[in-house]
């Protein structure tokens, strides 16, 4: 295992970068607790919201019952739980189970605080491959996904309507393009979207970035600046607002609301809010530049297994997370938090129930991790460039070609 101090550095870097993608924002939801008694295992979640008496709740103490153990859980903010498990690990009182969001799982792996589903003995082999590409590093994995939000495009039916647009016909950059300028001569506009320089800027770019077939290690591929031109020429023909270079998911989505947008770029997180829009919408995948859904970065959580001083815990942990993970409890749980299912079961049985979904699923499945391809810790680094980038070229100040050059070679002086 590598040491703690490395761990760190690299967390303090990470954490930068992550903060602003993390999904739960509040404050701790009960007594910080460990597990240290034999019949006592402790639980750390993102999920300060549920109190006692919630579902989620119910299923880490009905996991607990069945594997013969109390279950002792404490909910933090996202910030908080990485800051905790750091210092937990380095005192040797780590919780024997960590769910964490997938972008931390590198960190904490590098650090030396988790344990391998190889050492652990989880089985992996129901999950969905890309998704679970997001708990792996350095060829190994490092727990096991309990569900993945993404992005799609939601669309004002009413306002495509009045300009002759067809949702359906909406399948690749060309299609997008000619939709939008259809909007903008119906005197409406057209798509609004999350650029602010912070982590959530990249992750609202990246479906365009992947789906013009770049990669992250080539920032300044003839692929990504056609990304990035992408943006910049709605910004210049008026089919995006100058707001997006400040808006976060949140801002865009209140434009969005406003009803006088056609599309907006967002996740599943939205859809109760979508039921309240007042006015008629639907859902498409984000198109790639040559058609199909673009790969769209993963949001969610892995449920992981922490490193301890005695190893005959393992199994008892192996038992909670087998039962967190299994298909019937997946679904309650996912549907809970927004999310769609890592199994290919679990996901037909949430269409089942709930059609709209559909096209989640489908995202989801062309979705990838951003610490994935191997990236690990390097990831926030370049996603750092890449913002940078973006709202360089946004703004007027660089040619998307300038700014996706001058990303690469910071991008690569910081991860040598």
């Amino acid at each position: 295992m590598k040491t703690f101090g490395t761990g760190q550095r690299v967390f303090g870097v990470a954490l930068a970068a992550l903060i602003a993608a993390s999904g739960t924002v509040a404050c701790s939801s009960s007594e910080e607790t460990s597990g240290d008694a034999a019949g006592s295992y402790a639980i750390w979640d993102p999920y300060p919201q549920f109190d006692g008496g919630s579902d989620w709740v119910k299923l880490l103490t009905k996991c607990g019952t069945d594997a013969g153990v109390t279950v002792t859980r404490t909910g933090y903010d996202t910030t908080d739980l990485t800051n905790k498990a750091l210092l937990a690990a380095q005192q040797g009182n780590s919780p024997d189970v960590l769910i964490v969001d997938n972008p931390v799982v590198s960190t904490l792996a590098e650090a030396g605080v988790l344990t391998t589903t190889e050492e652990n003995k989880l089985d992996t082999s129901a999950m969905s491959a890309n998704l679970l590409g997001a708990g792996q590093s350095g060829g190994k994995t490092y727990g096991v996904p309990i569900g993945a939000n993404t992005l799609a495009l939601y669309y004002n039916r009413a306002v495509l309507t009045a300009a002759g647009v067809d949702p359906a016909s909406v399948t690749d950059w060309a299609t997008l393009n000619a939709a939008l300028a259809k909007v903008a001569a119906a005197g409406k506009k057209g798509i609004t979207f999350s650029a602010i320089g912070t982590e959530e800027g990249s992750f609202q770019f990246l479906p365009w970035f992947w789906g013009s077939g770049a990669r992250l290690t080539t920032l300044d591929s003839p692929e990504a600046v056609a990304a990035v031109s992408l943006w910049t020429d709605w910004l210049k023909k008026g089919h995006a607002p100058n707001s997006v270079i400040n808006n976060t998911q949140t801002t865009s989505w209140q434009e969005f609301a406003s009803g006088e947008y056609a599309f907006a770029e967002n996740g599943t997180w939205q859809l109760g809010n979508a039921k309240k829009l007042g006015f008629e919408y639907g859902i498409i995948a984000i198109p790639a530049t040559a058609g199909g859904p673009a790969p769209a970065p993963t949001g969610g959580e892995f449920v992981t297994i922490p490193a301890q001083k005695q190893a005959d815990r393992y199994a008892t942990s192996q038992k909670l997370v087998a039962c967190l993970t299994s298909d019937d409890n997946l679904l309650a749980t996912d549907t809970t938090l927004s999310y769609i299912a890592p199994t290919p079961e679990a996901q037909a049985k949430q269409v089942a129930a709930n059609p709209e979904l559909k096209v989640w699923v489908e995202a989801v499945g062309a979705a990838k991790g951003r610490t994935g391809d191997d990236l690990g810790t390097k990831y926030p680094k370049i996603s750092e460039q890449l913002w940078k980038a973006v709202q360089a070229a946004l703004s007027g100040s660089k040619t998307p070609q300038a700014a996706m050059t001058e990303a690469q070679s910071a991008a690569a002086a910081a991860t040598k």
